[in-house]
């Protein structure tokens, strides 16, 4: 048996995942037909030795290096006008976003992210900055994630590790709805290589209701149709009264469900591999919690002086994705307790992303909700 524990581990470590992506610290010393590029504002198209070309003229950063020059960090981030929409990356040809990095500087609710693949007119991405990294409670409220697929790192440096192939084209842009200038750093990691004819696409969508609706259950997505899997979610939840919030059970309605999902879960810090409460517990007078961010889950509590309490929370189907083959519909119940031991329907503030991979077309996303529904209030 011992014998066996190596060959074992090699398998495992070469077996594909998603899109047959090796898996994560998979042997580095492999060499592999495809080329590195990156594209960053100090190198807009990611072309080959035309990273740092930016003038004194040109440069965002031109009054910090004026007694330097080109070459010296003259471009290192770009402004977003309010009202405007700006193109961070464009990629003609087949290949892979494999990082994302990036530090935004504004109303991370109102600065849109969209992805486009192979010239599609409707986004496969279409999520607020923030919530897309998994810190949808704006600038100052970012936590600290170490997972696999979303690293926050402090302050504000959101990373993302989500494997994102494309065949023909990709075109990356940022939204800013705010009355404000924005400012974002940002680098987008990518390969140039083949990427196979039945490759699903990375797709990420937003919803937000606040307050949700007596009684009613909050949808994360829905109208996904085509073969796929699902491998992410990511929630916000404002808790706007008192208790315990988090009973709700997550359901994933797959190929053909209807009145009941097949999958049901059995609490909404169950879903998010927590359990009671995420531990909380009074201290001086206050309410605290348990924060925690592993591989695959995570759970934080955002400080905030209001009458709202928040929270955020994900879980990433890396390990374990779920697969459909026609179509998927995800929801969950914001629960908690009331007298006697009976559960209490709630009104709470939720928000979420969902992550998923599809074969093309996907249909097209719901609209966002307006600027005053999408902008968090103290």
């Amino acid at each position: 048996m011992k014998n066996m524990i190596l060959p074992m581990l090699l398998v495992a470590m070469t077996a594909p995942a998603l899109w047959a992506q090796p898996a994560a610290m998979s042997p580095l010393y492999e060499l592999k037909n495809a080329q590195t590029r990156s594209i960053s504002p100090e190198n807009f198209t990611g072309e080959k030795g035309k990273g740092g070309m930016a003038t004194l003229e040109e440069g965002s950063a031109a009054k910090a290096a004026r007694e330097l020059g080109q070459g010296w960090k003259v471009n290192p981030y770009v402004h977003i006008q309010p009202g405007q929409t700006f193109t961070l990356g464009e990629i003609d040809g087949s290949g892979a976003i494999n990082h994302i990095w990036m530090t935004p500087v504004g109303d991370y609710r109102l600065m849109i992210l969209r992805f486009y693949w192979d010239g599609e007119e409707h986004p496969s991405v279409e999520v607020p900055v923030g919530d897309f990294f998994a810190a949808g409670w704006g600038m100052g409220k970012e936590p600290q994630i170490s997972s696999l697929a979303v690293c926050v790192n402090p302050r504000s440096g959101l990373n993302s590790y989500w494997q994102m192939p494309f065949r023909k084209h990709c075109k990356i842009t940022m939204e800013n709805q705010g009355e404000k200038q924005a400012t974002v750093y940002y680098q987008i990691d990518y390969s140039l290589e083949k990427v196979a004819r039945k490759t699903p696409y990375f797709h990420a969508q937003f919803r937000r209701v606040n307050p949700l609706p007596a009684k009613e259950v909050y949808t994360i997505v829905d109208g996904i149709k085509g073969k796929g899997q699902y491998v992410g979610t990511y929630l916000s939840h404002g808790a706007n009264s008192g208790g315990w919030w988090g009973e709700g059970e997550i359901k994933f309605y797959m190929d053909g469900d209807k009145d009941f999902p097949t999958i049901c879960g059995t609490g909404e810090e169950d879903y998010f591999c927590g359990s009671y409460g995420y531990n909380d517990r009074e201290e001086n007078g206050k309410t605290v919690y348990t924060s925690f961010s592993s591989l695959y889950t995570g759970f934080y509590h955002v400080q905030h002086e209001g009458p709202q309490r928040r929270f955020g929370q994900y879980r990433w189907h890396i390990t374990d994705p779920i697969r459909f083959d026609k179509d998927i519909r995800v929801t969950i119940q914001s629960l908690g307790w009331q007298s006697e031991g009976r559960y209490l329907p709630l009104q709470d503030d939720l928000a979420s992303v969902a992550y998923w991979y599809q074969v093309e077309p996907h249909n097209p996303f719901p609209a966002l909700p307006a600027k005053d529904v999408l902008i968090i209030k103290d």
